[in-house]
């Protein structure tokens, strides 16, 4: 490479390579992982179909979701010191296996409390499956056909978010919540029987040795996630700080991520290496994985909630609204992980975060007269630029990495990418209805009989009601049917806000993109250069 360009020499990989062809691999440990990311979604739309068939409140079906993403939360940290303990052959293959049955269990579940277990073992199978899987990915490849690898790995942890709804909701109608995790047994064993085939472990993790587990650093990390999880899936319910409980478990929250990062800095065998983020480009990429997370699964969130609340679409007609997203992802990814290869990857992905703020901006100028095909092409464009940004991100943020630490790395990454999502989920949706609040008042402010626009309102709502009702229940009617209006335009209001400053914080990425080092090389990815 040209000296002028300031270059910088990669760690250089172990000459390794796997027995048979890396996409074998690929479609084994990505059709576990696809199974892992749709079952979220999926059982999303399941929850009031669970709660009213054990006769539970909304609140005590949560839980199946709440202790999911706990257990799941506290393992994918973990990920790195388990391969290198198991092995990550046995590690990613007992995983499968343990969400396989777990699955099956939590679709014969008596009762609430058996799926609420069931679902804890499920998400603790769960979290070091998708940071294995993308381990796995990374050191099967050669750095410069990884580009190709992070797409297709992308593909499936941004396509199958987006299906999850529609197909949890058709499975829900068309036969019962129980199927939205039958599903997974046929798949997790499709994936169990190739990992078996042709999964190997390379010679760094059959030759390094994990060291004693931290159990004080795993007491913190459980204090962190396990808190964190439970203030922002109850946050809103419980309106936040003005609940002593959901103060008292931020502060634990934030004591034990204090406490955890502290003691991974300062153990001479860490369970989880924290020094990897002082790499430029995985810290740097870290943060704009951040932001994609929180722009993706906000936006995401919303979408449904609004076509349903607002527009009056049904669940089903809501999810096919959405779906086109899944059509902008796979359009993009295939030719972003061919372009990686060609063009700078810190464009590729700059290019994919400028569409999700065009996407976004255009979700933010919507109006209840709206057609469902401009939900559609805004749909289509944020897919695209998805489809732009996770194969380039995630190709760059660990090319200056040493196979060594891919491990750890990955457990690192997804962390963020959870972490970031949850919290995004929680701010938006708070967001929204405080943003509604505000503008109710500033709405009910105009109803006054000095608003001249107000009286004439009223008055044509008063003569059509009285034709039908009589003059005394007219007015009552037409001052609900007003308030109604009241409530909708705020809330349209909320959202268009909340769309608005979306657009705007995926722009936050472009300057993390720009301090990261340029992995390019003659003819496909090497190394890095600045």
């Amino acid at each position: 490479m040209d000296s002028a360009r300031g270059n910088v020499s990669a760690a250089s990989p172990v000459a390794w390579q796997p027995r048979v062809s890396p996409w074998l691999i690929a479609a084994s440990v990505v059709l576990a992982t696809f199974m892992q990311v749709l079952d979220v979604t999926v059982v999303m739309v399941a929850l009031p179909h669970i709660a009213g068939s054990m006769a539970a409140t909304n609140t005590e079906a949560t839980w199946t979701l709440t202790s999911y993403l706990v257990a799941n939360g506290i393992v994918v940290p973990l990920s790195g010191w388990l391969a290198l303990r198991f092995g990550r052959k046995r590690l990613i293959m007992a995983c499968t296996a343990l969400f396989v049955v777990s699955s099956m269990v939590c679709g014969l579940a008596p009762n609430l409390t058996v799926l609420v277990l069931a679902r804890i073992f499920q998400g603790a199978g769960s979290g070091a499956m998708v940071p294995a899987a993308q381990a796995v990915l990374l050191e099967s490849f050669p750095l410069a056909k990884r580009g190709m690898a992070m797409a297709a790995f992308g593909l499936v942890v941004v396509l199958a978010p987006i299906i999850g709804p529609t197909l949890g909701g058709w499975l829900t109608d068309a036969y019962t919540w129980r199927w939205a995790f039958y599903i997974n047994v046929p798949v997790g064993l499709l994936a169990l029987v190739l990992m078996a085939r042709y999964l190997e472990d390379p010679p760094w993790i059959r030759r390094e040795r994990a060291g004693q587990l931290d159990g004080m650093g795993l007491a913190f990390l459980i204090l962190w996630i396990g808190a964190l999880q439970v203030v922002l899936d109850k946050g809103q319910d419980a309106d936040w700080f003005a609940s002593r409980w959901i103060t008292a478990l931020t502060a634990v929250s934030v004591a034990g991520a204090i406490a955890f990062v502290v003691r991974e800095l300062r153990a001479g065998q860490p369970m989880v290496d924290l020094r990897v983020f002082a790499d430029r480009n995985f810290g740097a990429g870290t943060l704009a994985l951040a932001v994609l997370s929180w722009v993706m699964l906000a936006t995401g969130a919303m979408l449904p909630q609004f076509l349903q609340m607002l527009m009056g679409y049904t669940a089903e007609l809501s999810g096919w609204a959405s779906s086109p997203r899944g059509l902008g992802v796979l359009l993009a990814t295939p030719l972003a992980g061919t372009l990686i290869s060609r063009v700078d990857a810190r464009k590729l992905a700059a290019f994919g975060f400028c569409l999700m703020a065009v996407s976004n901006y255009m979700f933010g100028n919507i109006s209840l007269e709206i057609g469902m095909g401009n939900i559609v092409w805004a749909n289509v464009i944020q897919g695209f630029g998805m489809g732009f940004i996770f194969a380039p991100l995630t190709t760059l943020a660990m090319a200056t990495l040493r196979n060594e630490q891919m491990g750890n790395a990955s457990g690192l990454f997804n962390l963020v990418r959870n972490v970031a999502g949850g919290i995004g989920i929680s701010a938006t949706t708070t967001f929204i209805v405080r943003s509604a609040q505000r503008h109710q008042v500033f709405l009910v402010a105009h109803l006054t009989p000095y608003d001249a626009a107000y009286q004439q309102r009223m008055a044509r709502m008063r003569a059509a009601l009285g034709s039908l009702v009589g003059g005394p229940q007219a007015d009552a009617r037409a001052y609900a049917a007003l308030y109604r209006v009241v409530l909708q335009q705020a809330h349209l209001s909320a959202y268009v806000d909340a769309w608005r400053w979306l657009a705007l914080g995926a722009l936050l990425a472009l300057p993390a993109l720009a301090v990261m080092r340029r992995v390019l090389g003659r003819g496909g990815l090497r190394g890095p250069i600045e």
